[in-house]
């Protein structure tokens, strides 16, 4: 797996053959002119782009950190939602459930992955895939933490962390 840079606002997280993904460092922005997008491309355009959220939202609890990329705010509809994980070492964490089914992609670390009691290891490049209906436990052993990218569709699991997790920021960038 590796990262490239595409401009200022997006790195390109490669997965394989699974294709590519673009996740925001910076907010989102959306275009504010017609529907069709028109000739938004071209060069001298003076197409008129509006940041399509207020910044990217940051939960967490200690150590943990839960950065939100891609919600209803940014999509413009609850279909899925997006999130980097960073669970430090030692990490315990409860069983719980999920109303969506949860995509995690490790990007580093070791995770001791536990759905329904069953353990499952997952190391850099791996998918772990949780339905509404499993019971999962994140567990990090030794002394280094777990970054990863979390899927939810649909969405609704931001709202359900917002309650749970007592401290929120909001990253923003001027453009």
């Amino acid at each position: 797996m590796g990262y490239s840079k595409i401009g200022k606002a997006f790195r390109l997280l490669i997965l394989g053959s699974a294709g590519a993904l673009l996740v925001p460092t910076t907010p989102l922005l959306a275009h504010a002119g017609s529907e069709t997008g028109g000739d938004a491309g071209a060069a001298g355009s003076s197409v008129d782009y509006q940041h399509a959220g207020t910044g990217t939202r940051i939960f967490s609890a200690g150590e943990l950190a839960i950065k939100i990329l891609v919600e209803a705010s940014v999509l413009g509809s609850n279909e899925v939602e997006v999130a980097e994980i960073s669970f430090p070492a030692g990490y315990e964490g409860s069983d719980h459930r999920h109303g969506a089914i949860e995509i995690f992609y490790i990007v580093e670390g070791v995770m001791n992955h536990v759905v329904n009691g069953e353990s499952h290891i997952l190391e850099p490049g791996m998918i772990g895939i949780v339905r509404p209906a499993d019971t999962v436990t994140h567990r990090i052993q030794g002394d280094q933490g777990v970054k990863a990218v979390v899927i939810w569709a649909p969405g609704g699991e931001v709202d359900r962390l917002r309650q749970a997790f007592p401290e929120e920021k909001v990253l923003t960038s001027e453009h």
